[in-house]
């Protein structure tokens, strides 16, 4: 069965690489890339994804040869955003006030700055350590 680029599949992790997973979708295997696995930075796969779990995929591409792109995390957008409108009425019965979106946005706003913080501390730190010439050679 042929797949049809831009639907959203079930399929089976068959394998968990580095760069990403193999998934069987109706007989047929494809790669999700790394990127294409979660919205947010994942430092080590294997933390999101395990052999054989059931997910749902979104076919990106398939090339010439029967090599397939997939999403997950476009199958998953595309299944929170369905979610999203028919909980819309919802929402707007349950509306945050203006005070309280001010407070997330400031704690957000807290941690990232915190964050950043400490990676311009590591990064100063190793740029000094090269500074001093522990990253050059010496010849002569």
């Amino acid at each position: 069965m042929a797949l049809v680029i831009g639907s959203i599949y079930d399929g089976k992790i068959v394998n968990v690489t580095n760069f990403g997973a193999f998934v069987d979708v109706n007989g047929e295997i494809g790669l999700v890339h790394i990127s294409e696995v979660s919205n947010k930075y994942i430092k080590d796969i294997k933390e999101y994804l395990k052999d054989k779990k059931d997910v749902k995929v979104k076919v990106l591409s398939v090339d010439g040869n029967g090599k397939m792109s997939l999403s997950i995390k476009q199958a998953e957008d595309k299944f929170e955003n369905n979610n999203k409108r028919s909980n819309d009425k919802k929402e707007n019965d349950n509306v945050r006030s203006s005070k309280n979106n001010k407070l997330n946005f400031e704690d957000i706003l807290s941690k990232y700055l915190k964050d950043s913080e400490e990676r311009m501390q590591d990064f100063r730190k190793n740029q000094d350590s090269k500074q001093r010439g522990y990253g050059k050679r010496n010849f002569g």
